[in-house]
This record gives C-alpha cells, sequence and structure tokens, in this order.
C-alpha cells in the first residue's frame, strides 16, 4: 500500500531540515522563504525492530522493510489560493499525498527569520488550514452548482450529493476544516471523489529546540499546538528538526548514545514515521523465508484476500487460505517446525481479518 506524505508549512520553519534528517538528502534548507520550489521525494524505511528479529531468525538472501514516501513541498504564504507566492504550485502538489505532515516553528531564534515577523504557531498554522479551505471552498462551490442543475432534473443521487456538499460549504463557511466534520461512512465515501484538501490527515509536528527537548517539558508554543491539532481532529507530535538531522548523520553505537544523553527513547523520525501510521489506521504483517523477510502495510481490518493482493493481484484473485502465525510465537520458538508440532500455524480463509503482527504464508490458484 502506497503511503506518501506530504511535508508542508511555511517557508523557512524548518521542512527541509526534518525533509533532509527523514531521507538522509542534502537538499538546501538556507535561511529565506522558498528555498524548496519542485518539491524533494525521498523514499524512508518505516522503522521496525521486528523485521530485524525475523531476519535474524529466518537468514533470508534480503530483507524488504515497509517504506513510506516522503514530499517537501515548498513553503505557502498567505493569498496561495489566490496565486500568491507559489501557491497555485503547492496545492497541486498537495492533492497527490495520501496525508499531510505540517511542521510548526515552535522556537525562538533571532538568527533564523520568520516570514510573519514573529513566532505564533496557531497564527502559522491557521494562515495554512485557511488557504486550504479557500481552495476546498471554491472546489465545492463549482461542483455544487453543476449538481444542483443534476438535482433539478430528478436525478435522486444528484440530490444526495448536493446535500452532502452544502453540508461541506456550510461547515468550510465557518472556518472548519472538512476533516472536522462529522460524516457517516456513506458521505466519507461519497466526499472521496471530490478531493478536498482539509479532508486529508494532518500530523503536526511541533518543531522545537534543543532546550526543550532537555527539559522534557512541554512548551507554550507546543503545548497550544497539541491543543489545536485536538480540537481539529489532528494528531500532532514535536521533535527538533536541528536535532533530528545531527542524529541522522550518525554511525548506529554514536546514534545510541546520543538519545541517551537527550534522555529519547527513540529518534523523533521515528516516531513520526509510527505516527503516520497510526494516523492513517495502518498495520503490518510478514512474510518470511529463506529467499526474503518482508513487511507489508495494510489498513486495520483488512481481510486476508485483501492483505495478499497487496503482495500481487492474482493472489487476491485466486486466493485459496492462508497459512498464520504469530509473530511472538516464532520469536519464542524460532522454527516454523516447532509452530506446526504445536498446533500454533493456523489455516485461515477468505473473512479472516489480518491482525498487528501476523505472519503470513499466502495459498492461491490461478
Amino acid at each position: 500500500m502506497a503511503l506518501r506524505c506530504g511535508i508542508v508549512g511555511l517557508p523557512n520553519i524548518g521542512k527541509s531540515t526534518v525533509f533532509n534528517a527523514l531521507t538522509a538528502a542534502d537538499i538546501p534548507a538556507e535561511n529565506y522563504p522558498f528555498c524548496t520550489i519542485e518539491p524533494n521525494v525521498g523514499i524512508v524505511a518505516v522503522p521496525d525492530g521486528r523485521l530485524d528479529i525475523l531476519t535474524e531468525i529466518y537468514k533470508p538472501k534480503k530483507t524488504t522493510p515497509a517504506i513510506v514516501e516522503f514530499v517537501d513541498i515548498a513553503g505557502l504564504v498567505r493569498g496561495a489560493s489566490k496565486g500568491e507566492g507559489l501557491g497555485n504550485q503547492f496545492l497541486s502538489h498537495i492533492r497527490d499525498v495520501t496525508a499531510i505532515i505540517h511542521v510548526v516553528r515552535c522556537f525562538v531564534d533571532e538568527n533564523v527569520t520568520h516570514v510573519e515577523g514573529s513566532i505564533s504557531p496557531i497564527r502559522d498554522v491557521e494562515t495554512i488550514e485557511s488557504e486550504l479551505m479557500i481552495k476546498d471552498l471554491d472546489s465545492v462551490e463549482k461542483q455544487l452548482h453543476k449538481t444542483l442543475k443534476k438535482s433539478r432534473s430528478g436525478d435522486k443521487d444528484a440530490k444526495i450529493e448536493a446535500a452532502l456538499l452544502e453540508k461541506i460549504k456550510n461547515h468550510l463557511d465557518n472556518l472548519e476544516p472538512v476533516r472536522s466534520l462529522e460524516l457517516t461512512k456513506e458521505e466519507k465515501e461519497m466526499a472521496k471523489q471530490f478531493f478536498l484538501l482539509t479532508m486529508k490527515p494532518v500530523l503536526y509536528v511541533a518543531n522545537i529546540d534543543e532546550d526543550e527537548i532537555l527539559s522534557g517539558e512541554m512548551g507554550a508554543f507546543s503545548k497550544a499546538l497539541f491543543h489545536y491539532a485536538e480540537k481539529t481532529n489532528a494528531k500532532a507530535i514535536k521533535l527538533c528538526g536541528k536535532l533530528e538531522h545531527e542524529i541522522s548523520t550518525l554511525e548506529a553505537e554514536e546514534k545510541i548514545e546520543f538519545l541517551q544523553e537527550y534522555k529519547l527513547t527513540e529518534p523523533g523520525l521515528d516516531k513520526l514515521i509510527h505516527g503516520a501510521y497510526a494516523m492513517l489506521n495502518l498495520q503490518s504483517f510478514y512474510t518470511a523465508g529463506d529467499d526474503e523477510v518482508r513487511a507489508w502495510t495494510i489498513k486495520k481490518g483488512f481481510k486476508a484476500p485483501q492483505a495478499a493482493g497487496e503482495i500481487h493481484t492474482d493472489f487476491e484473485r485466486g486466493f485459496i487460505k492462508a497459512a498464520i502465525f504469530k509473530y511472538d510465537d516464532i520469536v519464542q520458538y524460532r522454527s516454523e517446525k516447532i509452530l506446526k508440532e504445536k498446533g500454533l500455524i493456523s489455516l485461515q480463509g477468505k473473512e479472516y481479518v489480518m491482525e498487528e503482527n501476523d505472519c503470513v504464508f499466502f495459498h492461491f490458484n490461478v
């Protein structure tokens, strides 16, 4: 399952620094607006200690982690929905991502300029949210105009669609993002066809300074951002972009020492990737053997045939059954032969709902 996250924010707030740390890239991260013009794209392996353990057990020819694609999108300014700055480019790039990683400056540094002249995380967030809502409102109004014409001719589906568009329009008129609007399952499915920017899930990243990391306390700026995220049905994490970039350049042993020095259990970037997974309701399953150990990404609630389809469409089309054992069991006994003897490998049919940490061998026929 392709997971594509767009990193957005105002110009010059640390987006490219975070992107560099994630991808070990070396793109410019200068102290002036619009340093990023065309979006930079990086493929990042999902941190997964379980995959390391399975590799240790199976000793395969290769190990393939699940991946996330990150896109560093040009900074946005006030008036972007009307074409200001790089607005039109920004908005077109953001339509192509699965989720939005919104980096927000939550630190004071006189040596780093701010496009608005002062530090105010909520103002910065609302600047971008407003531009996205204005663009969505424009899209909804155009679609509503077309749909109302159809509904007047007696088209029942058009009437239902028009009612939903009116509901969304009213919400946007109240300066609320679409993701905070309560919709039924059917309405959510119908709304997908409108490709609305503020319907995309958002993970806010409070870009803080080293002092806040060392103190272990949440500063006023990051606290305000977390509160805003909760209010608008979004998620938030905090990290220090500058620190994360330093960590990303270290060898494994140095990295452990560095994390211990700052009393961190894991790099903030790992937290970011795991946060994106949780936000999108994703989980992993594994296939393992002598040739390859691999992690696969699926939506929670996927049944066995759908999971098989992530490997190859033929696997889903010709699905017969799935031989499944649990990660904890293979770690304990370290042998599929022992798992069989103990009855810990089960054969599951088409209605089996995949669970986190399932290890699977699919049987199919096409």
